[in-house]
């Protein structure tokens, strides 16, 4: 299949790499390979470079260079932070059942490591009972965890309401922001965040590349979880990835300079696909509709399998739920949260738009889920 007649609506699985994103990488593979942390002349340039790169992700968050670790990704970054929060005295962590699986498994182990794990409810629209928050924590809690703008809806949590009630409370809070980053505006001080994760090929930057947050305020205890040479303050041992910090470093930048741009015209993209699928009897957006992330919507067409309509649209890219869990066939674990039966959570589609997406692919997108919608029901 040609580029040509391909059309990709799995942006929150991930993003294409922006071109200059790969052009700004490129001299890192071959030209300038030295390894960062050599002393040598070749190794100082590297160094220099990360250190740029690193401005430039701290600068889009609104935090300080020496608070950034660099990881393979979002999934490490959390499993470091959750995994490597010290404390003598605390025992509890809480978070939401709608959270990543990258959460909910690494907070499943935590429990066999002797932890109590509170996992709240949400609401219908999938946001969080900030009573409810509140009334959960007790002195016993150490660690709040929420994400920003969930995956599966791109529902959007008041992250600034909820770093108040955790520090209230004595609590730290660790935002999962993989959906957000690079997408809409970021503050970690004026929001409260304590830890924070990035994943560059969320907002077209090279997998396999990422970033943890940890505020020196907040003075955290965080003990790493990959051992070996030292590096990054004995946070995350192992050579640099060079290339990919590189390419981080450009994805923010860009970010930075196009996200009031992409937001007005992605989101005008979303509405008019939305607004069009809509009409077809029967179907309606899961989570709310007025405060959310402005690439996704999460439609329920019921009575039409998910499975069924992602395999005919054949070359329209479209996903039932997180990349990370579409191997099964199991209805979705946040839209269940949310009170959907087994039935329309396994006939919802998320539609994830991005910087790429055409006015004329979602013209064909409209026509074509119209089109099978209304056969598949026949």
């Amino acid at each position: 299949m040609s580029d040509s007649n391909r059309i990709y609506l799995d942006n929150n699985a991930t993003t294409k790499t922006d071109p200059r994103v790969v052009e700004s990488m490129l001299p890192f593979f071959t030209n300038y390979y030295a390894n960062a942390n050599s002393s040598h002349l070749e190794g100082l340039l590297m160094k220099e470079a990360v250190e740029n790169a690193t401005f430039k992700i701290a600068d889009l968050i609104g935090a300080q260079e020496n608070e950034i670790i660099f990881t393979s990704g979002a999934t490490e970054a959390l499993n470091l932070a959750i995994k490597g929060f010290q404390t003598s005295s605390k025992n509890k962590i809480i978070t939401l059942v709608t959270e990543h699986q990258a959460v909910l498994d690494t907070c499943q182990y935590m429990e066999k490591m002797g932890v109590e794990v509170e996992y709240l409810s949400v609401k219908s629209d999938g946001t969080i009972d900030l009573e409810n928050l509140k009334n959960s924590i007790t002195e016993e809690t150490f660690l709040v965890i929420a994400m920003m703008s969930n995956n599966e809806t791109g529902t959007l949590h008041d992250i600034k309401a909820i770093a108040e009630i955790t520090h209230s409370k004595g609590a730290a809070f660790l935002c999962d922001t993989t959906q957000a980053v690079g997408k809409i505006p970021i503050n970690v001080a004026d929001l409260g965040i304590d830890l924070l994760t990035i994943s560059a090929h969320k907002f077209y930057g090279p997998k396999g590349m990422g970033a943890l947050y940890i505020s020196k305020k907040a003075n955290l205890t965080i003990s790493g979880q990959i051992h070996g040479g030292g590096q990054q303050r004995n946070l995350r041992s192992g050579t640099l990835n060079v290339p990919g910090i590189i390419g981080l470093g450009k994805a923010c930048e860009l970010a930075k300079a196009e996200m009031q741009e992409d937001n007005i015209r992605i989101g005008r993209l979303r509405d008019r696909l939305e607004t069009e699928l809509l009409k077809i009897e029967g179907s309606f957006v899961n989570g709310s509709v007025t405060n959310r992330i402005y690439n996704t919507s999460n439609i329920c067409f019921p009575g039409v399998w998910s499975e069924q309509l992602i395999i005919s649209l054949g070359n329209i890219s479209v996903s039932s739920g997180s990349a990370c869990s579409s191997v099964t066939s199991k209805p979705s674990h946040v839209l269940k949260a949310m009170g959907l039966s087994d039935e329309d959570a396994l006939s919802s589609i998320r539609f994830s738009l991005g910087r790429f997406t055409t006015s004329e692919e979602i013209d064909f997108t409209i026509q074509r889920v119209t089109e099978l919608v209304h056969q598949l029901k026949a």
